[in-house]
């Protein structure tokens, strides 16, 4: 008999919570609202439906970037290596598809910094090196504040440094169980503030301007996956012209 695989979700909910700094409106349309409707389009009576209800529907107003989703090189900037930078629509998929690899950042205090070293220590702990196409997951446990307020200023992230050494490892998609891949907004406005320092601004983000590669943000339950050894598929939705698209990501687990 065949091992049966495990999948595991990875995403989180679209849905109206503190957490998500622009919120999504949400209405559903039950089935007396849906039986109206299919009335008006066929013609038809109550007693012509089934227990004289009709479908259920629902409208969202979103952005592309709530709930787990997957941020294409034009969220970045208009250009990527000197050409123009692919929607989400252009991202290929085989990107989107391939070994995962989760680095547990836990450790970091919230607002810190992933760097280089960081990588490279969690790598040597799991006596792991990057290949090509491996898709590398940073786990902060902010996922864990989900649905509360925090959620938005909570984890650690990544920088210039540690976002171009992944790419130069092959590595094309990467993401993140925080609201962002770079470090938390209140973070860098700190820095910032302090600093005047400009290159602390989106540092992550801003690597894609030189470098072509998409990350995944707001992801969950990377602390039910093993460190490796598990294929991970994060399709995003095919938006036109759009700079992210949902996903619901799902390891695969043999």
């Amino acid at each position: 008999m065949a091992k049966k695989l495990k999948f595991i979700d990875l995403s989180l909910p679209i849905e109206n919570v503190p957490s998500e700094p622009f919120r999504p409106e949400i209405i559903h349309e039950d089935h007396q609202r849906g039986k109206e409707v299919m009335k008006g389009i066929f013609g038809c009576e109550d007693e012509d439906l089934p227990n004289s209800l009709g479908w259920a529907n629902d409208t969202l107003t979103l952005i592309t970037h709530a709930g787990t989703h997957l941020d294409a090189p034009w969220h970045f900037a208009p250009t990527s290596e000197g050409k123009k930078a692919k929607t989400i629509d252009e991202v290929p998929l085989d990107w989107c598809y391939g070994n995962g690899v989760v680095l547990d950042m836990r450790h970091k205090a919230t607002g810190k910094l992933i760097t280089v070293g960081d990588i490279e220590s969690g790598l040597k702990k799991l006596d792991y090196k990057i290949k090509p196409r491996d898709i590398v997951l940073i786990m902060t446990g902010a996922d864990k504040h989900w649905g509360k307020p925090e959620y938005f200023s909570e984890g650690c992230g990544m920088g210039r440094e540690g976002t171009l050494w992944l790419i130069e490892q092959g590595v094309k998609v990467m993401g993140i169980d925080a609201w962002g891949f770079d470090r938390p907004f209140s973070a860098i406005i700190e820095d910032f503030k302090r600093t005047q320092d400009k290159s602390l601004i989106w540092a992550a983000h801003f690597v894609g301007i030189e470098r072509e590669y998409c990350h995944l943000e707001k992801l969950a339950n990377l602390d039910q996956l093993p460190p490796f050894g598990f294929t991970l598929v994060c399709f995003p939705v095919k938006i036109t012209g759009a700079s992210a698209g949902w996903v619901r990501p799902v390891a695969i687990v043999k």
